[in-house]
């Protein structure tokens, strides 16, 4: 499994193994690069999926692309099966809208149609062990069911907790980092379909599950 974050040098892994793969590994079986969302850039709120070509505006998603077309290459020539999962935005108990609102960090960010998915991190564990276990290979989108507003997530956190979530703020007038406001540059809604086709069933198919289900059990503070 490899998710090294590639920089302008690429993925410094793939240096140490081109071409050497299956000499250096000779019972591998199959590759997972976790890979992001990012890749496919903006789509002003419409919906994507792996069959869309990457059209990332942001390097670190630039760089992401190029990871995963040498790590399918590389895998190509071994004779190893290559998933790249690309993931949304990851969270699970220990990192959630709970640990914000308790923390008293969490915002309510504006911003006219934008939406996100998301993916319980338990998600993207059994989402890399079920394409590992049937050898499966190519692009695979690893994301819930409901891309949403991220200011819905803080609210029906808010409401599981009991408190009155935080004020509204205009993303235009928010004093925000670049990082985080270099995130909502890009709109869209991913699709899971192609996974789910395969068979594979998440245990947490949109946040209302997710977060009920963690303040339920009492493991949201991870």
């Amino acid at each position: 499994m490899q998710s090294i974050p590639p920089g302008r040098e690429g993925d410094p892994l793939l240096p140490l193994v081109a071409g050497r793969l299956r000499q250096l590994a000779p019972k591998l079986q199959w590759i997972g690069y976790l890979s992001t969302v990012g890749v496919y850039g903006d789509h002003g709120g419409g919906w994507v999926s792996e069959e869309m070509p990457g059209s990332p505006t942001l390097g670190r998603s630039i760089d992401r692309v190029g990871a995963e077309d040498l790590w399918m290459a590389e895998g190509g020539a071994a004779g190893v099966p290559v998933a790249a999962l690309r993931l949304s935005g990851i969270y699970g108990p220990g990192r959630n809208a709970f640990v914000n609102l308790a923390r008293g960090s969490a915002r309510r960010i504006i911003k006219k149609d934008q939406v996100f998915n998301r993916i319980r991190v338990e998600d993207i564990a059994g989402a890399t062990l079920y394409l590992s276990a049937q050898g499966l290979s190519g692009l695979y989108n690893v994301t819930d069911d409901e891309p949403g507003p991220p200011q819905d997530v803080i609210e029906e956190a808010a409401r599981l907790m009991g408190v009155t979530p935080p004020p509204e703020q205009d993303f235009d007038t928010a004093d925000m980092t670049p990082m985080a406001r270099s995130f909502y540059g890009s709109n869209k809604r991913v699709s899971n379909a192609k996974l789910k086709a395969t068979g594979f069933v998440f245990r947490f198919p949109n946040y209302h599950v997710s977060l009920k289900q963690m303040w339920a059990e009492k493991i949201w503070e991870g």
